[in-house]
């Protein structure tokens, strides 16, 4: 264990201490910062007004949304259920453009669906979530509590609005929040891809010039291994860390100074697209619990890597030449654009048995996870997240005892050819 600390503090000496490691950490944020921007600014061109009912049986609102005018949204109230084929075939409803289902359940469960004849555009989305959701903390704050509003929205509980077709409503709608989780999970899955590559090309480099028998002499090669995925991945921590810091004094200088007046409540007045994307700014702060979700991040980034990590350092070190490594590679990075693609589809089939499985299948997992923790799992069923964290930990185990094997046996031949059946001789070596 000594040496593998040695090896890994080598190595991330050798990665803090590179041009492309400095280039990085301070580039990449800056980028993400000037698309973040340009987002904000530019906006939709696509704009909507619509007539809203809302069912409110109960009287939850009182008949009203919150203070100031937004003169894209017309909402009226109804005292009774409506049933959605009512809605979307009846005389009575065909003038407005959604149904907005508010029942006793929102105050408990904080959920609420919104049926739509066309498809809304992004303002519209963030508008009607934003002014419902305000709306119902007000109710929630006076009723329940003896904090102001602006109190209460500190430590309440986001309100889970989805979007349905009128004409469909089974159909699955994406949730805003579900595509900052796929951020957080595309994240993880582009520093596994950099940061294994890294463990690719030292291990590969360290092998054609000769420099691994020098090690392996007094170095155990799963040692050497071990040493050198940790130190890789110490220096992606620190990174990350950098990125984190940059990126979150950039967002909080913008929401301070460049788009400050979008956060109050009386310039939804102003129809402009600046002001909406202004409050999508802050739906992202107030409805995603950023201390929770970078918390999960880490842990599943953490053994994440130690997963996929294995593998780039077993493809290291059974490869002879770079030819064969780019062939063997090839698979390594459909993987990894399949973990991606099975966020964005739990993203839009989050209750699909599929979705379960991507949710518990390690090579998916940090992905899917930070998909769902963003939206939020049901009550009662937390337990998932740490059900497929452990499954995802005793997988990275399992395959970095694989790779050892592969490693130790691979790491000293030279000038062959990779073949399948020679790398399944390997793994049955001790």
């Amino acid at each position: 264990m000594k040496n593998s600390w040695i090896i890994a503090m080598r190595e991330l000496r050798e990665r803090i201490g590179s041009r492309s490691f400095v280039v990085m950490a301070l580039v990449g944020p800056l980028l993400v910062l000037s698309l973040t921007y340009l987002l904000f600014a530019m906006g939709e061109n696509k704009q909507q007004s619509w007539k809203v009912l809302i069912s409110d049986p109960r009287g939850i609102m009182e008949n009203k949304i919150m203070p100031g005018v937004d003169k894209s949204i017309n909402y009226s109230f109804a005292s009774d259920y409506i049933e959605i084929a009512d809605f979307a075939s009846g005389k009575n409803y065909q003038d407005f453009d959604a149904l907005v289902e508010v029942n006793e359940k929102i105050i408990t469960n904080k959920v609420s669906f919104v049926f739509y004849r066309e498809k809304p555009s992004l303002n519209m989305t963030i508008n009607i979530r934003y002014q419902i959701e305000r709306r119902l903390e007000e109710i929630l704050a006076a009723k329940f509590t003896k904090l102001s509003a602006n109190d209460f929205r500190k430590i309440k509980q986001p309100l889970q609005m989805s979007f349905k077709n009128a004409y469909d409503p089974t159909e699955q709608s994406s949730d805003l929040a579900g595509w900052v989780g796929l951020f957080f999970g595309t994240v993880i899955f582009v520093f596994i891809f950099l940061f294994g590559m890294t463990i690719l090309r030292s291990v590969s480099r360290e092998k054609s010039n000769r420099i691994v028998e020098i090690l392996v002499a007094t170095v155990h090669p799963r040692a050497l291994m071990l040493g050198k995925i940790v130190g890789v991945g110490l220096s992606a921590f620190i990174q990350f860390f950098v990125w984190a810091v940059i990126i979150s004094v950039g967002l909080y200088f913008m929401r301070e100074t460049v788009f400050v007046n979008g956060y109050d409540p009386a310039n939804l007045a102003q129809s402009t697209t600046s002001v909406a994307y202004n409050e999508f700014v802050e739906l992202i702060f107030e409805r995603i619990q950023f201390s929770s979700m970078v918390g999960y991040f880490l842990l599943f980034f953490a053994v994440g890597y130690l997963f996929y990590g294995a593998f780039f350092a077993a493809l290291g070190a059974v490869t002879g030449s770079e030819s064969d490594g780019q062939q063997f590679l090839l698979p390594l990075i459909a993987l990894l654009l399949f973990a991606l693609y099975s966020g964005y589809y739990v993203l839009n089939n989050p209750e699909t048995q599929l979705a379960q499985v991507y949710h518990y299948l390690p090579f998916t997992a940090p992905v899917v996870v930070m998909v769902k923790l963003a939206v939020g799992y049901p009550e009662g069923e937390g337990y998932q997240l740490f059900i497929s964290l452990l499954i995802l930990l005793v997988s990275a185990f399992a395959v970095l005892s694989l790779a050892g094997k592969l490693y130790k046996n691979g790491i000293l031949q030279f000038g062959h050819s990779v073949r399948l059946k020679q790398i399944f001789q390997w793994l049955k070596k001790n």
